[in-house]
Order: C-alpha cells, then structure tokens, then sequence
C-alpha cells in the first residue's frame, strides 16, 4: 500500500506521514541557491552515498558496508562537513539546519525528489529516480508519491518554499496569500496544521483591531496604542495595525518628533536615537502611496534591522507624502510603541543657491535636483510686486532693477507618482543690487623718456585704478569685488609719469572701482627695454664713425640710429645682432657734420608701447681739421725774406669750440715728440682761427741753431674734438 511505504503504520519516532507539499523550513532559498551553485540536483546528493543506495521513505540513510545503512544524523552531517570534498561548506548549512529541526532534511529531499519527478512525465519517472541515487526498493514509493502529491505549478513552488519565512518573520497576511495559492487538500498533515494555525491567529488579530478601535474611538489612546502593539507583533505585515498606531503616536503639534525626517537634494536623512531601553534594532518603514493612490507600506533599504543613528532613503518616491515609522525590536518582534515622524513632501528644493549682483542686476545659480521636471522663480523688490522671471536649467538673470533688496522665490517642479504635478515649498533668497562704477572705455599709454604717460576715458565719480594681473588679464566689463584686485601699479613717479623697471614686460589694465565693487577695463602693453650701457663713438677720417657699446644681457636685437644735429635729413637706423657685432664691431656711415647717435634694445612684444632709457646716446661733433704748412718766400735780388707758418681751419659750419695752435721748432731733424719738446715759437688762438679760418704769421729768424725742425700741436679743451693734418717731415726743416 502507498500509504504503508510512507511510514503509517512501521510505528517510526516521527515518521513522516502524508507527501510533503512544501519544504517549511526557514531560509530554503538561501540553502536552494547554494545547492545550485554546487550543481546538485537535489541535496541528498551532499550525502555522499553510492548510487541506488538512498534510502528516504522510513527515514533518510545511506548504505554503510554489504548489508548495513546509516542513519542521516547530526554525527553524520558533521563529519561531511569537516571533510575535504566539494560539499562540505553545504554539509556545514544541513548539520546546522538538522539540529534546528531533526525532520527538516528528510522533508526538503523528499519535496526536492517529487519536484523532479512531476517534471517529467510519467514513462520517465522510474529511470529518473534510480538515476538520482534512489535505493532500487524504494523507486515504486516515489515513483507513486509523485502521483499522489498534487502538481505545483512555478507560482506554487514559490509560495511553498516561502512559506516558512513569511512563519518565521510573522507575516501572517503574506502567509495567507502563499496558502492560497497551494491546493489546500494535498494530504500534507503539517500544511492542515499550518492552516488551522494561521486562521486562529488571525482571528486573534481582529479581535485586538477591534479593542484597539473601540479605545481609539474613546479618546484612550494609551489602551489603543497596546491593542494595536498587540496586534502588530502578531502580525509584523498588518498594516491596519501599523497604521493605527501611526495615528496614535503621531507627533503632536509643536512638539519636535522623536524621529526627525528631513529632505536633502537627493535623498531622506532620518534621524533618531535609543531610549533608555535600548532594543536589539530598529525596523524603519516608509508610508506612502502608491501610484493607484492607495496607502503602501515599505522598508527603508538597508535598514531592516537597524541601529538608531542616521539612515539615508534614496528611493523615496518623487511628488509623493510620506511618513516614516521606527518600530523597536527585540527577538525580531515588536518591542514596543514606535517612533513616528512628521509627514514630508518628497520635493526638494534646490541646492546651493547663490545670488550675485551686477550693475542693474542680479544673477542666480543653483544644484537642479535630480528628478525636477522644471524649476520657476518669482521675484519682489523693493515695489513689492511678484514678477515670474525666465530662468536656465543652472539659474536665471534678473535685469533692469533698481537699487535696493530684491526677493526671490525658487519652485521645483515634479510628477508624482499618479501622475499630477507637484512643486516643492519653495526656497527663498534674497540680494542687494548696489551702486557699480562706470566703466573705463579706453586706455593709452605715451613713452616720455623714460617713463610712460596713461590716459583714459570713461570711469567717472570713481577710482581708477591701474592694476597687473598675475594671470590671465579678465575681459573688459567682467564684474569684480575691489578685495580681489591686485595692487595698485607701484612704479616710480618722474613729472607725472611712471617709470616702468628696465627689461619687463606686462599688460597695464584700468579697473573702475567704487566701493566693494569693480569693473575690469581695458589694457595696454608696456615694455621697458634694457639700457644699452657703455655707447662710446669715435669719427674717422673718412666720413665714418666707429660705435663701441656693453651687449645688454638678454638682448637679441639693438636698433642703432643717428641723425645730424643741424637740421639736415641725412641720418638713419640700422638693426645690429650680437653675434654680427662681436664679429665685426659696428661703423656708421654719419658724414662730415656734427650727429647725435642712440642705441636701444629692439621691444620683444610686437605693438608694446616701448619706453628706452636715456642713457643710451652720444654726440659726434662734426669733422673739423687744422691743417699747417711752411710758406717759404721767394728768392730776392738783395737776399731772402721772412719764412711764414700758414694754419687753415677746414670745417662744415661753424665749430664751436676751436683748440689753440702752437708751433715748436727743435735743433736737428728729429721732430718734437710734444708741445713741450723744443722752444715755442708762435702761438695762434683758437677763436683767431674760427674767426678767420686761414691765419699766417712769420717765423722768428734764429729761434734755435740751424739746422732745425717745426711741429704743430693743438691744445685746449677743444683739442681732441679737432683734427690735425701734418704736412711732410722734409717740408718742416729749415736750413
């Protein structure tokens, strides 16, 4: 008999009687997850026993020696799960599970066998369970048993293998919805059992509702609020139950709730603390509503159980109300009254708002938080009239305002889950438009020798101030506060100018500054060239001039240049390299008259306004020449006459200044090395010369023992400044 082969009437310690519909045991998924991961098809398969050595019907054992088999024990289990095989982490789960409930694992490999077996049809059934393991004498048993038990479908299966759980966390409402979708006559004892014992309970819980109604209605909260703690730990998911205690243990107004709900840009921040009996957790839910409007219950993620503190709700409906619930537990259940928070509008404002003023205007920025479907801003000034503002996804300018306070409101906008629009409270800022300067519109800068000379326009009734920036100079008009400026221009004054430091470069800005406030202008480029120190300028004879000077440091380029000192045209510029002048120095080509020469660093900067230092000229007085020579007389009858000393002044213009002339004569026909070298023998001064350009004077007769020999010398402050053309040795002897 079928019945028989079950265990009915062997008189087994706890035979298993009926065909098992569901496995009962808490936490079947997580040991099903595990099974799979090993890659068994049912968990007898753990056992180790030899295949067709199996045995399930009178109790769950695996053959041990010819004849012998071994019980299925915690012994058993603890062994497999010390050992080195593949299974033993799964042996561990099953040794833990038996003690808990010694039928358990019999149960779950029987309801795992019959699974397989309903999976198939019914030719195949024999072959499938000699080839799960199953003893040869037992395949007819449950071959049989798989036609008896009832059918599961995919939806039953998963209501049977969560029936324990929900039993365990005392969810007696998603109890009675997994039991309804099990065949309620499947001749499982301990499903009828499970039945009769959810059905009393329940009724239990409806009498407590009741009370607690009754009390509520009566205005005694405190025989409410036990009724419905009552009622809520018998049924951990009897919303009616939870929701009534919300009611009565609702924060009163005006005082701050023990659970403090508050919204932050992109999440719920829940607060809350232990009483002075602490429990073992907390279990936090979310109320609200769901998208067909009706009331929903849900635990905040990551926060079923948890420790009193701080815990963050980041899915939160967008557009819906909600309120938050902390049930104390202790063992799981319901310690105790909960903590209710206030009633939230799950819309956050915007993040970070900040407002700047501009001339006549003020500008928003802001964090959109994410979600929003739009963002609408109003504003009211000083006229105390709302105006709505056009705004970007980041903000808004408001424009054309008077001086004074300006007020904004910031709404968010966002769709519930119904559907409807919803917007947020609405955030209120507030900002000043002050008094900004005027704008400079344009800047100049003139060289003065070695100084340079600003002017500008715009920037009236303010400070002007001119400025370097260490960086990147800010575009003209760019908005600034005078505490972020840069020092003030700090160069040397000299009659009005400013004297940049030799060898710099910058770009020179004007800021219109009044008060906190600041408008950037426009800007100029200066550029100081390096001196060009030692120019030093020497004539030579041929209408040339050769230019000595010390290579600036750094210098690429010098830019030398002369010009005539009388107003002629004639002059000119030449660009001189260091590697060309150090090769073959520098000659000018400055002609006969007097010249000025300059010599300055070529600016680096293209269209720099360039100041050069004043050091760096000289003068070239014009070519000026003495000439000398003897006028011997001619012979006459009665003897010779007088020997005479021609001195001619060749030079362009007028000098101004011509050296004194002398004339010194030395026995022998070595000529004087110096003015000092012999005897003086005539003297012509230099304005004599300037004056008449050609002077001739006569010798003395017997200045020295003939033979002897003349030489002319210049001498005077003038003297280097004038050239001196000597005739032949031979011409100034006399005999």
């Amino acid at each position: 008999m079928a019945g028989q082969e079950f265990g009915h009437h062997l008189g087994l310690p706890r035979a298993l009687s009926g065909l098992p519909l569901s496995p009962l045991v808490p936490g079947y998924g997580t040991l099903a997850a595990a099974q799979h991961a090993a890659g068994l098809r049912h968990l007898g398969e753990v056992l180790g026993a030899p295949l067709g050595e199996l045995r399930v019907l009178d109790g769950l054992y695996v053959s041990a020696g010819p004849r012998g088999r071994h019980r299925v024990d915690g012994l058993f289990l603890d062994g497999l799960a010390q050992g080195a095989g593949p299974g033993a982490p799964l042996a561990a789960l099953l040794a833990g599970l038996h003690r808990r409930d010694p039928q358990a694992l019999r149960r779950i490999v029987l309801y795992q066998l019959i699974g397989l077996l309903q999976d198939l049809p019914a030719s195949q059934r024999a072959r499938a369970a000699a080839e799960s393991g199953l003893h040869r004498d037992e395949i007819p048993g449950l071959v049989a048993a798989a036609r008896l038990r009832p059918v599961l479908d995919r939806r039953g299966r998963a209501a049977a293998e969560s029936l324990a759980d929900a039993r365990e966390q005392l969810r007696l409402h998603r109890l009675r919805t997994l039991l309804d979708r099990i065949p309620p006559d499947g001749g499982d004892p301990a499903m009828a059992a499970l039945r009769t014992e959810l059905a009393e309970r329940l009724a239990l819980i409806e009498d407590l509702l009741r009370s607690a109604r009754r009390a509520e209605e009566q205005g005694d909260r405190e025989v409410a609020g036990g009724a419905y703690l009552k009622a809520l730990r018998e049924a951990a998911d009897d919303r009616r139950a939870l929701r009534g205690l919300v009611r009565v243990h609702r924060p009163e107004p005006g005082r701050s709730p023990l659970l403090r709900a508050e919204l932050r840009p992109d999440h719920l921040e829940l607060t809350w603390r232990d009483g002075d009996d602490a429990p073992g957790g907390w279990r936090l839910l979310r109320l609200y509503r769901s998208e067909r409007g009706r009331p929903a219950v849900r635990s905040v993620p990551g926060a079923d159980p948890t420790a009193a503190g701080t815990v963050r709700d980041e899915e939160a409906p967008l557009g819906s109300t909600v309120r938050y619930v902390a049930l104390p537990l202790r063992d799981g259940r319901v310690a105790g009254p909960p903590l209710v928070s206030r009633q939230l509008l799950v819309a956050p404002e915007v993040g970070r708002p900040v407002l700047t003023d501009g001339p006549g205007r003020i500008r928003g920025t802001w964090q959109r938080p994410a979600g929003a479907t739009g963002v609408t801003v109003e504003r009211t000034g000083p006229e105390e009239a709302a105006v709505r503002l056009a705004q970007r996804p980041d903000g808004f300018t408001a424009t054309g305002l008077p001086h004074g306070t300006h007020s904004f409101r910031i709404v968010c906008h966002y769709r519930a889950p119904d559907g409807s629009q919803v917007t947020s409270p609405g955030l209120r800022v507030s900002a000043a438009v002050h008094p900004w300067p005027e704008a400079v519109r344009t800047l100049t800068a003139r060289p003065d020798g070695g100084a340079v000379r600003f002017a500008w326009t715009g920037g009236q009734g303010c400070e002007v101030r001119l400025v370097v920036w260490p960086g990147q100079a800010p575009a003209p008009g760019t908005e600034l506060r005078t505490e972020d400026l840069p020092a003030a221009l700090d160069w040397p004054e000299k009659a009005g100018g400013l004297c940049p430091p030799p060898g710099t470069y910058v770009e020179v800005t004007a800021v219109a500054v009044l008060g906190a406030r600041a408008l950037a202008g426009p800007a100029v480029g200066v550029e100081a060239v390096d001196p060009v120190p030692g120019l030093a300028v020497d004539r030579l004879p041929d209408g040339q001039a050769r230019v000595t000077l010390d290579w600036p440091e750094g210098a690429a380029h010098l830019l030398v240049g002369w010009a005539a000192l009388d107003g002629a045209e004639d002059g000119g510029e030449r660009t001189l390299t260091a590697h060309a002048y150090r090769r073959s120095g520098l000659r000018l080509p400055v002609g006969p008259g007097a010249v000025r020469i300059r010599a300055a660093t070529v600016p680096r900067v293209p269209g720099a306004v360039v100041v050069v230092p004043d050091a760096a000229e000289a003068l070239l007085p014009p070519d000026a020449a003495v000439r000398y020579q003897l006028v011997r007389p001619a012979r006459r009858f009665l003897g010779r006459g007088r020997t005479l000393l021609r001195v001619t002044l060749a030079a362009p213009g007028a000098p101004a200044g011509v050296p004194e002339f002398v004339c010194v004569a030395r026995s022998g026909t070595l000529r004087p090395s110096s003015a000092s070298d012999g005897t003086t023998v005539l003297r012509i001064p230099g304005p004599d010369l300037a004056r008449h350009g050609t002077v001739e004077q006569e010798l003395p007769a017997s200045p020295c023992p003939a033979p002897y020999t003349l030489r002319g010398f210049l001498l005077g402050e003038h003297a280097a400044a004038v050239r001196l053309e000597e005739p032949s040795l031979a011409s100034l002897v006399v005999r």
